[in-house]
């Protein structure tokens, strides 16, 4: 970064938005302490994560708007408030319906403060940095909500779940009070519309979908409580992408999906993505439900994984200055795919450390991936374009985070009633769907170009 201010703006705003990702996990290992304190079912306490996730992903289409109705310093004091308001209000929270509600809290904020890093790195990189940048980014993006069960694991091993909320309130006031001494105001001119019919259709449609997939494993599919949602849920998505394309000011831009490495890419992140977060159920569910073991083991068997994913993020970036993103990412799935394969067939049965070692390939795997995919993905779209293509790539990202996590589950329990060694049957039918997700993810990589050869943004035809 040229402008030192930028540069201190962007460290302020990394380091807000990686406890925001933290949070989307955090809670992970703790779900079944939180089912014994307030008397809920397996199915209830997914809504601890269910609704951190999709709150996240609806939040982040307003981001669009919103940062082009007002400054960064602005938009990103009031996100970090907001999120450090659902903390403390989770922290505090007597019923299980209130930390829920003070979760959909956090995650409005943290929904806001995502793309305004993105877009801030795009927009003032030089362009030859711009994947070292966003390297640095993947330490938010990446690393925070692998590491989440590993620190809920050690906390819990002592405290009560009220900590997951408390441990996060120093790092919101310092991140607040960094956020209004050091951004600067930058004049921004822009009145732009607001789509509130959009933001009430793919809300419907978000939610529809997510509670018809949680209910999968627990009710018939022909019922309204999961085919009839799901219907729901598609049709309002179907409605909602028509009905943007005739919005002046639209809530999603859907142009971005005119120029085809924007859609390539964004369709292999929304399956490694949804394996990922996937990873960070079935794996405690393991552990802990399976093998009986504590959280804090639990935890510490994503531990390595997550250390990977922090100590390589930057390379991964770097990496993209110089290498083809097409050979990164074919790299990074044949990677992840073997250690998602071992997982399946060999890890359900064994100890942590193997366990912890296959998890650990897992990433390696992944680390390549994501930040070279999310770069080639923003850095070959026109710069009017740019806060667009955040906003839906970290829109689908989450989504796609939230439906996966649910699919897997439902997986899990249905396999589970099935199968004669019951969960732990299910949970190596979860790996595998992990492992066909993958594969078409390579499948689609065929189509990457190679960056260096493309000299402008390529449009597909039509």
């Amino acid at each position: 970064m040229k402008d030192q201010r930028i540069a201190r703006s962007l460290v302020i705003m990394v380091f807000g938005t990686f406890f925001g990702l933290l949070c989307s996990t955090l809670m992970n290992t703790g779900l079944p302490q939180l089912m014994r304190v307030f008397s809920v079912s397996e199915g209830t306490v997914q809504w601890i994560i269910n609704a951190y996730m999709l709150t996240n992903a609806m939040m982040i289409p307003l981001s669009a708007y919103l940062i082009r109705r007002w400054s960064f310093r602005t938009l990103f004091i009031i996100a970090t408030a907001v999120f450090l308001v659902g903390t403390v209000g989770g922290a505090v929270a007597p019923t299980f319906w209130t930390v829920v509600i003070a979760r959909v809290v956090q995650a409005a904020g943290a929904g806001i403060m995502m793309p305004l890093v993105n877009v801030l790195a795009i927009r003032y990189a030089e362009p030859k940095k711009k994947g070292t940048i966003m390297g640095i980014i993947g330490l938010a993006f990446n690393f925070s909500p692998i590491i989440g069960p590993t620190v809920s694991g050690l906390i819990l091993d002592d405290l009560s779940w009220r900590w997951l909320f408390l441990v996060i309130v120093p790092f919101s006031v310092l991140t607040l009070v960094a956020a209004v001494i050091q951004l600067p105001r930058i004049p921004h001119n822009e009145n732009p519309h607001f789509d509130t019919r959009g933001m009430a259709i793919v809300s419907i449609g978000l939610w529809a979908l997510l509670m018809g997939l949680s209910n999968v494993s627990t009710s018939p599919f022909w019922t309204w409580q999961v085919l009839g949602l799901l219907v729901v849920g598609a049709v309002a998505l179907v409605i909602f992408y028509f009905s943007q394309r005739g919005v002046k000011a639209p809530l999603i831009n859907f142009s971005v999906m005119a120029y085809d490495q924007f859609v390539v890419a964004t369709l292999i992140n929304m399956l490694i993505v949804a394996t990922m977060f996937g990873n960070t159920i079935l794996l405690p569910l393991l552990v802990q439900n399976v093998q009986q073991k504590s959280a804090l083991v639990s935890g510490l068997v994503i531990l390595p994984g997550a250390l990977v994913t922090g100590f390589l993020s930057r390379l991964s970036g770097r990496l993209y200055d110089r290498l083809s993103v097409r050979r990164l990412v074919l790299f990074g799935l044949v990677v992840d795919g073997a250690g998602t394969l071992f997982q399946a067939t060999i890890g359900a049965a064994s100890g942590p450390v193997v366990l912890a070692l296959f998890q650990a390939v897992r990433q390696l795997g992944l680390v390549s991936i994501l930040i070279p995919l999310q770069t080639h993905a923003l850095g070959i779209l026109p710069f009017d374009l740019v806060p667009d293509g955040v906003a839906t790539f970290n829109t689908i990202r989450q989504v796609a985070a939230s439906l996966g996590t649910a699919v897997l589950v439902s997986v899990v329990g249905l396999m589970g009633q099935w199968g004669h060694r019951g969960t732990l049957f299910g949970i190596q039918a979860g790996f595998a769907t992990c492992f066909i997700f993958l594969v078409a993810a390579m499948m689609i990589a065929g189509r990457l170009k190679n960056q260096f050869k493309l000299g402008r943004p390529t449009v597909s035809a039509g």
